[in-house]
């Protein structure tokens, strides 16, 4: 009993030690990106519960919690949740690239873009972006909102600040 206790106090300690940690590198990346405070409190929310849910299921072990029935209650609930978000699957297939295009885009608030779509003209600023989108000012004044999901597969350009058009070079892919 002293022993689970023990392991318990360390579990505790080492769960408060690496929130820390997590909130640190989350500053630094929100700093260096020079990201918003509202996609700072979505990574944070999102990071929090994952680190949150990984010190639960390792006290409940070693509370002595039956790792077959857990594992068997964890599998069901994970079964429900899949069926529930296959049905919306674009919903999660943007949450998660919502993620990544906070660690690895290229591009942030203020820079000018252009996704390349050869029936439409996709360029502008981008003025935000969310958990599921993207939001893109045209010269025009319109919004474009554009899924993260397609985003990430998509080609983007990043345009000079005082370019207003395509550039003369994906002009000429594109008529080809």
């Amino acid at each position: 009993m002293q022993t689970k206790f023990l392991i318990l106090l360390l579990l505790l300690v080492l769960f408060f030690v690496s929130r820390a940690g997590i909130q640190l590198f989350i500053q630094k990346v929100v700093e260096m990106k020079d990201a918003p405070l509202t996609r700072k409190a979505m990574i944070k929310k999102f990071l929090n519960t994952a680190h949150l849910a990984v010190f639960l299921f390792a006290a409940l072990v070693t509370m002595g919690i039956d790792y077959a029935n857990l594992m068997v209650f964890l599998s069901s609930t994970f079964a429900i949740l899949g069926v529930a978000l296959v049905a919306q699957w674009s919903i999660l297939a943007n949450i998660t690239a919502g993620i990544l295009i906070f660690f690895n885009f290229p591009y942030r608030v203020g820079d000018r873009i252009m996704i390349v779509n050869k029936d439409f003209d996709m360029s502008g600023v981008i003025e935000e972006i969310t958990t599921f989108h993207v939001l893109i000012r045209r010269d025009q004044g319109e919004l474009i909102t554009y899924p993260n999901s397609l985003i990430l597969q998509t080609p983007v350009i990043k345009l000079p600040e005082h370019a207003k058009s395509l550039p003369q070079k994906a002009e000429q892919l594109e008529s080809d």
